[in-house]
């Protein structure tokens, strides 16, 4: 399973992906599920995957390759749009490639979140669902999520608007993955981060947090310790 959460505020963006992979109980790996498309000064294109492995990485791979080439690619389209309209083309056209392949049963869908921006163009972030249509996010629901999402949906529901700053943003993001963790042994560290200022155009660096990062222990103790308190102030239940 996985969880990923792409947010479009105001002041920019915020990516946060798991990399845990399971095919069994005892088949646990770590996979980047967070692939960054960029030319510095003109465009940042970010992908976030979710479901089926195999294609997640055939069509990444695909994207990268055709950037070399002379047709349309990440790399030259012109708009954010049209860098989702060509991920969701690539997302078909592997599975319609490795399905004639394989015995019938095997799940080859997986998802995909785009975002980023074009020189000229605003930020946006896109949700491309397994058969290749999508969605944008907007101000009235400025976030986006992949995989096991229910766990961390209230925490963003309850704390995220489109103008709530970076800073805070990220802090919201962290807890619902914490919160996730918590629930779904198939949700797992390190978290793949990346924040983006709007109009930058420029890659920021990746971020890996690991199980041991100190700024995260510190904001999970205090978002645990502080729900605890909040419980035990509330007033007593008028029932029974």
């Amino acid at each position: 399973m996985t969880y990923c959460v792409a947010m479009h505020l105001a002041d920019g963006l915020v990516f946060i992906s798991d990399s845990r992979t399971n095919a069994g109980i005892d088949q646990i790996s770590t996979f980047a599920k967070l692939f960054v498309f960029s030319v510095p000064g003109e465009r940042l294109l970010v992908l976030q995957t979710a479901g089926n492995l195999a294609t997640s990485q055939s069509v990444v791979n695909l994207l990268r390759q055709r950037c070399q080439g002379d047709g349309p690619h990440l790399l030259n389209v012109t708009t954010l749009y049209d860098a989702t309209v060509l991920v969701a083309a690539t997302l078909r056209e592997v599975v319609a490639r490795d399905r004639s392949k394989l015995t019938a049963g095997i799940d080859l869908s997986c998802s995909f979140i785009v975002g980023g921006q074009v020189a000229g163009e605003p930020m946006g972030i896109y949700n491309v669902y397994a058969q290749g249509n999508f969605f944008q996010a907007t101000p009235d629901t400025p976030f986006l999520q992949l995989g096991e999402s229910k766990y961390g949906r209230p925490i963003l529901d309850r704390n995220l608007a489109y103008h709530t700053p970076l800073d805070q943003a990220l802090r919201c993001g962290l807890i619902s993955f914490d919160s996730t963790i918590r629930s779904n042994l198939s949700v797992g560290m390190p978290l793949d981060l990346l924040v983006y200022r709007k109009d930058s155009l420029e890659a920021p660096a990746r971020q890996r947090i690991n199980q041991d990062d100190a700024y995260y222990q510190q904001i999970r103790r205090q978002w645990s310790d502080g729900l605890k308190k909040l419980l035990a102030e509330l007033p007593p239940p008028p029932y029974g």
